[in-house]
């Protein structure tokens, strides 16, 4: 079960239910993927809803990465993810505002 308490998010890829993480070390290997943007730069796209699929699937390999996941971008090309881009952003977006927010925010999933 994920705890949003702890920031953790629920994603289900390749029918297994994995829990996401955005830990300290997560979010310093995200930001230096990001080529020169800023961890501030992509919170204020997903608050505006200007995000792109690039940026919703290096948050998803980095709170996957958080969570223990040993895996990288290219294993995620084919995998398939419950609910789809749609569940995936939701869950880019939760993990976000459970990273970066106040205690409570981004509590449903």
């Amino acid at each position: 079960m994920a705890n949003p308490w702890t920031g953790e998010v629920a994603l289900v890829i390749d029918g297994e239910r994995r829990i996401l993480k955005l830990t300290l070390g997560a979010l310093a290997e995200l930001e230096a993927g990001m080529e020169g943007d800023s961890l501030i730069a992509l919170v204020e796209r997903f608050e505006r809803g200007e995000f792109s699929p690039r940026d919703v699937a290096a948050l998803i390999v980095a709170g996957l990465r958080g969570g223990g996941w040993q895996g990288g971008a290219r294993d995620l090309v084919t995998a398939e993810i419950e609910g789809g881009p749609l569940a995936a952003a939701r869950a880019a977006g939760l993990l976000l505002a459970r990273a970066f927010g106040q205690p409570g925010e981004g509590e449903d999933g």
